[in-house]
């Protein structure tokens, strides 16, 4: 099958409010943390162009093969890294991307990803349980759910998934290993939570798979150490923009722009400040930002989309 039958359709999430937010203008100079399939990193690049630059991260080595395809066009402007956006640092080290005008993070899994059958994302097509963003990386969510304790797995969906029948289906899930494929996997938590009805938004599986791929590919940790890395390549008045999908991403977000635009970061009650914190952000909006329902219609992926967005102080 060819590649241009094989890609499917790409709609980047909020891309107006995006582009916006990030003030991306001619000679700007931009990362795209979360390349995916360029949809962000093209509408940036027709801003920016002829003579600003960009640099697109991103872990999964078919996203970066796509993409240069897609990008092609705009040649030398544009940098694609096959790695991950832990490594934000030194990336930029490595190809002299520093400072910059605006980094973005779309944390959300690729269509890519989701379509593809054989890298285990989604519970809609059969395939083995894999769900790693680079073939490279460590444990698969197979050797998760087959291995770790009923304990453990309970543990994880809770964390992971805010699952809060994680007991049941851990339970469910140890009395029937081994599990191979990810069909096999959403009907054994099916079986244990009960068929969806029709009042449902989601699968019942649907938060059990999110908590396994966090943590096969170390999302939040990852994240977290990501977004401290963004300061030091900011330039002032530089602006970071993140879109989470969930409540544990958009956390993680939201409290590191609160700390760094805060004045003060002494504990509640404290009468003196003696922290000594410097800002170092400013918040753009204080509200996230959601897609519009004309936005969640045509592309429903978008539907729990959150952007917010932050601005490098001097």
């Amino acid at each position: 099958m060819s590649l241009t039958m094989s890609v499917p359709v790409h709609v980047p999430v909020l891309l107006g409010e995006v582009i916006e937010g990030l003030q991306a203008g001619r000679g700007g100079c931009f990362i795209d943390c979360t390349l995916g399939l360029g949809g962000h990193a093209s509408a940036i690049l027709e801003r920016i162009r002829p003579s600003g630059r960009l640099l697109g991260i991103d872990a999964d080595p078919e996203a970066i093969r796509v993409s240069q395809g897609r990008l092609s066009n705009y040649g030398e402007a544009v940098t694609l890294v096959n790695d991950n956006f832990v490594n934000l640092e030194d990336i930029c080290e490595r190809y002299h991307f520093h400072p910059v005008d605006g980094i973005l993070f779309d944390l959300g899994v690729s269509s890519l990803q989701l379509d593809t059958a054989e890298r285990g994302f989604s519970f809609h097509l059969d395939a083995p349980l894999d769900m790693r963003f680079g073939p490279g990386q460590g444990l698969t969510a197979s050797e998760i759910i087959n291995t770790f304790s009923e304990q453990e797995l309970a543990k994880l969906i809770q964390r992971y998934g805010e699952e809060r029948h994680s007991r049941r289906i851990a339970r469910y899930i140890a009395q029937n290993r081994p599990v191979a494929t990810t069909l096999e996997l959403a009907h054994l938590v099916e079986q244990g939570l009960g068929a969806p009805t029709r009042r449902s938004r989601i699968h019942p599986a649907t938060r059990t798979f999110m908590a396994l791929r966090i943590a096969v590919n170390s999302e939040l940790q990852n994240l977290e150490l990501a977004l401290k890395q963004t300061i030091n390549l900011l330039r002032p008045g530089g602006r970071l923009a993140v879109i989470s999908y969930h409540s544990l991403e958009d956390r993680i977000a939201k409290q590191f722009m609160r700390y760094a635009a805060a004045n003060c970061v002494c504990p509640s009650g404290t009468v003196i400040c003696r922290c000594g914190h410097t800002p170092t952000l400013k918040l753009i909006s204080r509200k996230v930002i959601k897609p519009t329902s004309l936005e969640i219609e045509s592309n429903p992926r978008s539907r729990s989309a959150k952007l917010r967005i932050a601005e490098r102080l001097n």
